[in-house]
């Protein structure tokens, strides 16, 4: 799986100014997934962890994925 090497890190909005861009795989602020209320992003990188993401919770495939189908990433659809 393609997967299995990467790792995400939710991080606080505010946080934003303090990432490396050449150093995750999101490009720019325009390529950044934010929670619903817009307080958490999350960015993913492959490899060595960033100077500037050590010491944040790190996660793999399968458990961001879990989080981000939550009801603070995800607006339920009603049908």
């Amino acid at each position: 799986m393609a997967y299995h090497n990467r790792k995400y890190v939710i991080i606080e909005s505010t946080e934003v100014s303090s990432v490396d861009f050449s150093e995750v795989m999101e490009t720019s602020l325009d390529t950044l997934r934010y929670s619903l209320d817009g307080t958490q992003t999350l960015v993913k990188f492959e490899g060595d962890t960033p100077s500037f993401l050590e010491g944040e919770t790190k996660y793999n495939h399968a458990e961001i994925l879990n989080i981000l189908s939550g009801s603070e990433w995800t607006e339920e659809i009603e049908l």
